[in-house]
């Protein structure tokens, strides 16, 4: 039997360390991590070679330390190791379901995870292999959102997907307003003037200077990340569009 076509041959996903909570507010949530890795499997399936960079603030969030009165490059790498705890979980999940999986940290920790190496991350996924990025880029100051865009462009990725709780970008907040619209496609550069908060500024205009696309959708239903990669209208489209929103 053939595969199906898919649009994206190779994806970065952006996953936040919430999206690994689910209904709670702290730590990781078996049964949603269970889920989370089965739709991941499923898209190694159709043939999409899938690069994961994974947030950590559903253990600690450097700018919560920081503003609390830490030492802010001492709250980033607090972090980072979060980040690094969330792949563990993630690659254990996926390894369950049988997935060939490679950790890969910033940050050199040899007894749980590879160094980053551009080239070996690559072959790995030319093998097969989902790759998880811990660590953001394993330096304070920069978001992992901004590590996403980097190894989007370093992996050589046709899209960034960024998995929210939400189901795209809006005019407004949809939690606290029943009548946000959703838009269908942004410009880069409407998303910067208007200060768009779903993602990092800086990895928004890292994606611009490079013109890799970024698809925004929500985690929570089922398929959406098989239907990014098969190419479906799926949320809100980022991309070299005219700066008005559609």
């Amino acid at each position: 039997m053939d595969r199906p076509v898919v649009k994206y041959r190779r994806v970065l996903l952006k996953l936040s360390g919430e999206a690994l909570c689910g209904r709670g507010d702290f730590g990781v949530d078996p049964e949603t991590l269970r889920n989370v890795c089965a739709e991941l499997a499923e898209v190694r399936a159709v043939g999409c070679e899938i690069g994961v960079v994974i947030g950590g603030g559903n253990i600690f969030r450097g700018l919560k330390g920081s503003a609390a009165g830490m030492d802010r490059a001492s709250a980033d790498y607090m972090g980072m190791l979060a980040t690094v705890i969330n792949g563990i979980a993630l690659q254990d999940g996926l390894e369950k379901l049988g997935v060939a999986t490679r950790l890969i940290s910033a940050l050199e920790l040899r007894q749980v995870a590879e160094p980053y190496i551009r080239r070996r991350a690559m072959r790995h996924l030319e093998k097969g292999r989902i790759v998880i990025f811990a660590a953001g880029t394993g330096n304070p100051y920069f978001s992992t959102d901004t590590a996403a865009a980097l190894r989007a462009m370093e992996i050589q990725a046709q899209a960034l997907c960024k998995a929210t709780k939400v189901q795209g970008i809006y005019d407004k907040d949809p939690v606290r307003f029943e009548d946000a619209a959703m838009f269908r496609r942004v410009g880069y550069d409407h998303f910067l003037s208007e200060r768009i908060g779903v993602m990092d500024s800086t990895a928004v205009a890292l994606c611009r200077e490079n013109r890799l696309p970024i698809r925004v959708f929500a985690l929570s239903k089922r398929g959406n990340i098989k239907r990014v990669v098969m190419g479906e209208d799926v949320g809100t489209l980022v991309g070299d569009f005219d700066t008005t929103a559609q």
